[in-house]
């Protein structure tokens, strides 16, 4: 497995929502770094902004900042080796997320699921999901 990059992604917004960008500004992006140096980096350029209150940096990993999709898929099983699904049931698709959103709806999921033994769901990146579609699992 790969090892995840991080980038130091922000600069100057319009507000203190940092929902948009000031009016001439775009995002900056900066690294990809591994985990440490993106945290000295950002405490370098957080440093140097501090007086600037509409000023923001924050840490992505590459997956988000690449805009990389996710799903939660699973359901009801017939068995534990949930490869079959249950009699009535079909597998269960939602997305698509960004990984962090993808990681809280699973949470929801499972929390509902969590007393039933034959429930799973997993976070599937998209090119698990098109295997999966491939091989029928999911529609």
């Amino acid at each position: 497995m790969a090892e995840t990059k991080y980038f130091v992604v922000g600069g100057e917004y319009a507000d203190t929502s940092f929902t948009r960008m000031a009016d001439g500004r775009e995002e900056e992006r900066y690294g990809p770094f591994d985990e440490q140096a993106a945290h000295d980096f950002w405490r370098k350029i957080t440093g140097q902004t501090v007086d600037n209150a509409m000023t923001r940096y924050v840490i992505r990993p590459n997956e988000e900042v690449e805009g990389r999709a996710y799903w939660v898929v699973g359901g009801e099983y017939a068995d534990t080796s949930f490869t079959r699904m249950a009699e009535g049931h079909a597998l269960e698709k939602y997305g698509p997320f960004t990984r962090k959103e993808a990681l809280e709806h699973w949470r929801k999921v499972t929390g509902r699921t969590v007393d039933n033994a034959m429930a799973r769901y997993d976070v599937v990146g998209e090119d698990e999901l098109e295997r999966m579609e491939a091989e029928g699992q999911v529609s």
